[in-house]
């Protein structure tokens, strides 16, 4: 608890504001559905057969998948705060909606006859009969999407809208604990604290419950227009990956090594190369053999100080399995030299812009290197557990290795891709959760390893300097062995579309730097 504390110490700042976003974010959305919602619930419970279609649409926007709907929305909306908003006021459309119907519908028809009886319009029925009774009901569906809201917002910093998610999606991608607890808690915390707030306002007098609500809706958007709408504008936007965002071989290492000072935004990574190729940032981190680089005309940045280190991808694997699986070895290293930069970005882009299949072009480039064999039939008793990172290049290599072991072997591979970040695979490979996945020296060095800084200043930054000292460190620490390597080398990098790099004269991060340090 020591460690979580002086984390939240160190970045009660951050933790402020996107608290504050996350707020904004849960409010404001909840605000459009209760505008929209409990108009249509009252004309849903005038139009009882309509009832069944609209609450049949509510409930199935609700069973949509929170990342699937910002997926529909982001080609609509693009990036931040629009497609966030617009998710989260349509999961709180059913609530809302749902209890006013049934709400009003539940008011007894004797107490609306006898309004009737003394002379009430059909609008002062509604607004001094029907409303008054059934609003506990609404109040309790108003709570329900307030929680859900809260929830549901942690995934805003998907689409770099900010919020509370922002530390655990970091959290995740880097193991930190203290990070996920960050974003996690407070998150908790929100949603009981406005439900109990919720709960003690629907207890009030008409009179002061009255004055409650207008002051919601007069304030709610005014506050929260401080946190959702954009500040000062940089220069230049950058989208960065939650991970590289955190990684010492990420944006600290290039402001160490640069003095480089961006407030970027926190994207999933899948989302980046979008984001840049549609305007909505000019900077994005990104890995060198992606083959969206030449698809979308991006210009990467020449990292002459290099801030970022050899990455040799070469697959890492628990020396128990080696023991157990003899041929598992000679079989892994048949890959060895055979992908190079050139191929490896080639199948990139195919999967990534060609929208290929991981399984066919692995299928392919086995079949060129004459290493393709279709397995035999037979009981194969012996497994072998591989894991893999979620983003498109591991994937790729997953299905190679499937097919080249299954092909070349009487083992069973078994996949578990889509680990998440660095520290979370290399937890599952030290803990015997998998048997072994692709890694990149470079990762293997800063991020798992994370040698003293006298360590760094004598080993030299060539690719067999920091292959071998892998090799020998994680063989000696953890009883795991680096294979040959694969023979490309997906270093970090930061990249521009190639005509506004021009235009700006950046050429390296350097060029970059000097251009965000010069007076508008």
């Amino acid at each position: 608890m020591t460690d979580f504390f002086a984390f939240v110490r160190e970045h009660a700042d951050k933790l402020l504001e996107q608290t504050l976003t996350h707020i904004g974010l849960t409010f404001v959305s909840l605000l459009l559905a209760l505008l929209i919602g409990v108009p249509l619930g009252i004309f849903i419970a005038r139009k009882t057969r309509l009832a069944n279609s609209v609450l049949g649409v509510a409930g199935v926007l609700q069973t949509v998948p929170s990342v699937a709907l910002l997926g529909f929305l982001i080609p609509l909306l693009g990036i931040g705060v629009g497609p966030a908003l617009v998710a989260l006021f349509l999961y709180a459309l059913l609530p809302i909606i749902r209890n006013t119907y049934v709400g009003i519908t539940e008011v007894s028809a004797l107490v609306k006859e006898a309004a009737r009886g003394v002379g009430m319009t059909q609008n002062q029925i509604l607004t001094k009969v029907e409303l008054p009774l059934a609003l506990p009901v609404i109040f309790a569906g108003v709570r329900t999407a307030t929680v859900i809201n809260v929830g549901v917002a942690t995934l805003a910093a998907y689409v770099a809208a900010g919020g509370l998610g922002e530390f655990i999606f970091s959290g995740i991608a880097l193991s930190n604990v203290n990070m996920m607890l960050s974003g996690a808690i407070p998150a908790a915390l929100l949603a009981i604290g406005f439900d109990f707030g919720l709960a003690r306002l629907q207890h009030l007098s008409e009179k002061k419950l009255r004055v409650g609500a207008l002051a919601f809706v007069v304030l709610v958007p005014f506050l929260s227009a401080f946190y959702l709408m954009p500040g000062r504008q940089d220069k230049l936007i950058a989208g960065f990956a939650h991970e590289f965002y955190g990684r010492a071989d990420g944006y600290p290492g290039l402001q160490k090594t640069y003095g480089l000072q961006l407030r970027p935004r926190l994207i999933d990574q899948n989302l980046m190369y979008e984001a840049i190729h549609r305007g909505q940032v000019d900077i994005i981190s990104g890995y060198s053999t992606d083959g969206r680089i030449n698809a979308f005309n991006l210009l990467v940045l020449a990292d002459p100080k290099h801030a970022f280190p050899p990455y040799d991808a070469a697959p890492v694997v628990r020396q128990a399995a080696l023991d157990r699986h003899p041929d598992l070895e000679p079989t892994l290293n048949l890959l060895a030299g055979k992908l190079t930069d050139s191929v490896m970005t080639d199948l990139n882009y195919r999967v990534d812009f060609r929208k290929e299949s991981p399984e066919r072009v692995a299928k392919d480039f086995l079949q060129q290197e004459g290493l393709y064999k279709i397995p035999t039939p037979g009981n194969r008793t012996e497994t072998v557990v591989m894991g893999s990172k979620v983003f498109t290049e591991q994937y790729i290599l997953a299905e190679i290795y499937r097919q080249l072991i299954e092909g070349q072997t009487q083992l069973r591979l078994v996949t578990k891709t889509g680990l998440g970040g660095t520290q979370i695979c290399f937890d599952a490979l030290r803990t015997g959760a998998i048997d072994f996945y692709p890694e990149y020296t470079g990762t293997g060095l800063l991020v798992v390893l994370q040698p003293t800084a006298a360590i760094l200043k004598t080993l030299p930054m060539q690719p067999d300097s920091v292959y071998q000292f892998c090799r020998a460190q994680f063989h000696e620490k953890y009883q795991m062995s680096w294979l040959k390597p694969l023979g490309f080398n997906n270093s970090y990098c930061l990249m521009m579309r190639r005509e506004q790099a021009q235009e700006a004269g950046i050429r390296s991060i350097g060029d970059l730097v000097r251009y965000l340090g010069k007076a508008d």
